[in-house]
C-alpha cells in the first residue's frame, strides 16, 4: 500500500502569548490536505488566534509572543527566510465581515495578482482571464460579468463574501482561512457559503472557525474541539460529534457550557 500524503498544515507543542497571557498552551496537530477542517469550542478558547498563526497575522500586535512550530507544506513558517508576503499569498483568509477593497467588483480580483507581479508584467487579457476564473469558481461570474465596474461595496453581503474569497485565488493559495465566514449572512447567504466551500475543497485546504455547531457538523469533514487555549480533541466530525474520546468534549458538545 502506499504512504499516505503528509499533512498539508502541521502545528508542534505551539504556544502564544498576548503579553503576559497564554492563550495557546502546547498546540500539536496534523491538517489533511484537501478537506475542510473546523476550529470549534466555546469564545476565548483560542480558535481565531490559531487560525491566525497559520499566516501569522497575529504577529500585527506588538505584544504577542510565540514559540513552537507551524509547518505548510513542510516548510517552517518560522524560519528566517520565509517572506511574510509570500507565506499570505499561500495562506488566503477571510474574515467574519466582507471586506472588500471600495473599488470595482474587477480591481479587487487582480488586487492581489497586481502586488505579486512587478508594474507592466500582466496583460490585460492575463487579468481578464484571472477575473473570469475567479468569479466564476466562487458562482460570481454570470451575474456580475457586466458589472466589473461596480463597486464592490454596493454588493449584497453575500456577494461581497463570495467576492472576498475570489480575491484569494488568482494567488493559488494552498490554503484558505476563514474566520466565522457566514457571522454577517442569513440563511440563504450561509448555505451559499457553504456551498463555495464544497466546491473548492480537494483544491484548496480549509479551515474554519465557527461558533455554529450545526455548521461545523454539516460543512466539516474533520473537527478540532479548542478549550482554555488548549486542543481537546481533533477526529473526523461525525466521530467527534457521535462518538467524543474527551468528556469536555461531550459536555460541550450538549450544551453543557459555552
Amino acid at each position: 500500500m502506499s504512504e499516505p500524503p503528509p499533512p498539508c498544515l502541521t502545528t508542534r507543542d505551539l504556544n502564544l502569548w498576548y503579553a503576559k497571557f497564554q492563550a495557546l498552551i502546547n498546540v500539536t496537530l496534523d491538517i489533511r490536505h484537501g478537506i475542510i477542517t473546523s476550529l470549534i469550542g466555546p469564545s476565548g478558547c483560542g480558535k481565531t488566534t490559531l487560525l491566525r498563526c497559520f499566516n501569522r497575522v497575529n504577529e500585527r500586535y506588538g505584544y504577542v509572543t510565540t514559540t513552537g512550530e507551524i509547518r505548510i507544506l513542510n516548510k517552517n513558517i518560522y524560519d528566517p527566510d520565509v517572506s511574510l508576503v509570500e507565506l499570505r499569498k499561500s495562506v488566503g483568509m477571510v474574515f467574519q465581515r466582507p471586506n472588500p477593497l471600495p473599488i470595482s467588483v474587477y480591481e479587487n480580483v487582480v488586487f492581489g495578482l497586481r502586488i505579486h507581479h512587478p508594474r507592466g508584467t500582466l496583460t490585460r487579457p492575463e487579468m481578464d482571464d484571472a477575473v473570469e476564473r475567479a468569479l466564476t469558481e466562487v458562482g460570481l461570474w454570470k451575474d456580475l460579468k457586466d458589472h466589473l465596474d461596480r463597486k464592490a461595496t454596493t454588493l449584497q453581503l453575500e456577494q461581497q463574501q463570495k467576492l472576498c474569497i475570489a480575491r484569494l485565488l488568482p494567488l493559488k493559495p494552498e490554503v484558505i482561512l476563514m474566520d466565522e465566514p457566514c457571522s454577517a449572512l442569513d440563511v440563504e447567504g450561509t448555505r451559499a457559503i457553504e456551498e463555495l466551500m464544497f466546491a473548492l475543497k480537494g483544491r484548496y485546504t480549509i479551515v474554519i472557525v465557527t461558533h455554529n455547531m450545526a455548521q461545523a457538523r454539516r460543512a466539516s469533514d474533520e473537527c478540532i474541539f479548542m478549550l482554555l487555549g488548549e486542543l481537546i480533541e481533533h477526529s473526523r466530525t461525525e466521530d467527534l460529534f457521535l462518538n467524543p474520546k474527551n468528556p469536555r468534549t461531550a459536555e460541550y458538545i450538549e450544551g453543557r457550557y459555552g
